[in-house]
């Protein structure tokens, strides 16, 4: 398809003029929001199936293969996009160490002029015989999903028993210099009696520990407000046990972040659906099959993969880029009724968080 082929299908926004050159400044959107950070998704797939996430085993209907990004595809987007302002990338999945050559992909990523800084998401459980390779290549720091320290309870939420090897990714992680950060999606019914020992890991070990509330993306359909753990009932939990102090909230942060008094550790909740912070959200996600999507709970997903495809120019692509963040829409805090008059996108799995 050529671009012109692109732009009448309407999979290319409108207007893009042949040749014409994207305006100087960083990418922003009509609320005056920039982008400074992509999630950059390198493959939906994912050998866990998370009850949070991914629809149940054998019922996931994975992105065709020739539909992925290559390398080479996502370095010319991140390049285009770091001459535009984003300055950090988190790599993300599925399970973003399943995509073969990643520390191959990351020493090139490293090399574009912009990017300050560049972390991974993962669930942790291929780190014992990567985290080595991943630091030598330049990986800044590593975030790992632990949403249970129960080996039973894990494998429920998990679909997958493998509790001891993601503790052995993560010490592996530690050994080899990376900063380890935590994410525990808080869900009621599932592992809110957790919150406590999950503190005292983080503690331990002076990790970052981030709850975060359960969001309607995931690929069941069992979401509703009733399984919603809200930051402020996590907050109530580690207050009875931890005396805590708050900390500074800089702009597009996404966590509310506190002090676990007499240690170096801290704990963050992340509330989008009971406390969302969409005014000053400055991220943007490319997904792996090339959907630039400015918004988590957006349904219209910019192609950018058929106009690069078809010969789109570095200047067209980086208009088309541009064009897609000014339609970046307000955010779920202004979708009134999440249970009924929300469409649901993609599964949290096909969009990369």
């Amino acid at each position: 398809m050529s671009v012109a082929e692109a732009r009448v299908s309407g999979e290319l926004p409108s207007p893009l003029l042949p040749g014409a050159a994207p305006q100087s400044g960083p990418l922003r959107d009509r609320r005056g929001r920039v982008a400074r950070k992509l999630r950059l998704s390198l493959t939906d797939r994912c050998h866990f199936s998370c009850v949070f996430c991914m629809p149940e085993r054998g019922k996931v209907q994975w992105i065709p293969r020739e539909e992925i990004l290559d390398f080479d595809e996502i370095v010319r987007i991140v390049r285009l996009l770091a001459l535009d302002g984003v300055e950090k990338v988190r790599l993300t999945g599925g399970e973003p160490l399943l995509r073969p050559g990643v520390a191959d992909l990351l020493r090139r990523l490293k090399g574009l002029p912009g990017l300050r800084e560049i972390d991974m998401t993962t669930n942790g459980e291929r780190l014992p015989e990567l985290a080595r390779e991943l630091r030598e290549a330049g990986l800044d720091g590593i975030t790992v999903s632990l949403h249970s320290l129960q080996r039973e309870r894990f494998a429920q939420l998990a679909g997958l028993d493998v509790l001891p090897r993601v503790l052995e990714g993560i010490e592996s992680a530690l050994r080899v210099g990376f900063p380890v950060k935590i994410n525990a999606v808080a869900i009621r019914g599932y592992n809110e009696e957790e919150i406590p020992a999950l503190v005292e890991y983080a503690r331990e070990r002076s990790l970052p520990l981030r709850f975060i509330e359960f969001m309607p993306l995931d690929g069941r359909g069992n979401w509703d407000q009733g399984s919603v753990l809200t930051g402020a009932e996590i907050l109530a939990t580690l207050r009875s046990s931890h005396p805590l102090t708050p900390l500074a909230r800089e702009s597009g942060d996404t966590a509310r972040r506190y002090r676990l008094e007499g240690s170096d550790a801290e704990v963050g909740l992340i509330t989008p659906v009971s406390e969302p912070f969409c005014d000053d959200c400055d991220r943007i996600r490319l997904t792996a099959d090339g959907k630039l999507l400015t918004c988590l709970f957006d349904t219209h997903l910019h192609d950018v993969r058929g106009p690069l495809r078809a010969g789109a120019s570095d200047e067209e692509l980086r208009a088309l880029l541009r064009r897609s963040y000014e339609e970046k829409p307000p955010g779920i805090q202004y979708i009134r009724d999440l249970q009924h008059g929300f469409q649901k996108p993609r599964p949290m799995h096909a969009i990369g968080g």
